[in-house]
């Protein structure tokens, strides 16, 4: 059986769902398991370890909201994890945008299993100049930011179907 274009992309916006999926929770478990909540080890001059809990989105929005935002970040990323596996598995989603869904399916996932297994997400990266901090992120955070930066990307510098002279 030859197998098809269009089959191959959603099975590879799958596998890197699967692949940011499983970096993740390895390496959130590897750090809940070696680093010590609160602590900082000096990496590189520009990068931290950390072990952090974020109950909170994206810079710790909401993080001190008083713990309805944990249901609610849990929905929206249910929510959104079932639109992207529709892009990803949807006939006329174009191969690139599969792969960016993929990613970022991973990161939603990976962050909703830590919302639900450990009440908050464990953030782990800590990348800094001298005093100035990044919010501390993880392997999650990063397949998202990937996906969204790539669509974003070709949206911008991609490739775009020729049209005739009339529209």
């Amino acid at each position: 059986m030859v197998t098809m274009p269009a089959e191959r992309g959603v099975r590879l916006g799958f596998m890197l769902a699967a692949l940011v999926l499983s970096i993740d929770m390895v390496s959130k478990s590897v750090i809940v398991a070696w680093v010590e909540y609160g602590t900082a080890i000096e990496w590189l001059p520009i990068l931290n370890i950390v072990h952090v809990l974020n109950r909170g989105a994206a810079f710790s929005f909401l993080h001190d909201a008083g713990g309805w935002q944990r249901i609610f970040f849990i929905v929206i990323a249910f929510v959104v994890s079932i639109f992207l596996v529709f892009m990803i598995r949807r006939a006329g989603t174009p191969r690139t945008e599969r792969i960016c869904f993929g990613l970022i399916l991973g990161g939603a996932l990976a962050n909703m299993f830590d919302r639900i297994v450990r009440g908050a997400v464990v953030d782990w990266i800590d990348v800094h100049w001298g005093p100035h901090h990044w919010p501390a992120f993880n392997m999650a955070d990063v397949g998202i930011t990937l996906g969204a930066a790539s669509m974003v990307a070709h949206a911008f510098f991609g490739k775009t179907p020729l049209h005739d002279a009339n529209g």
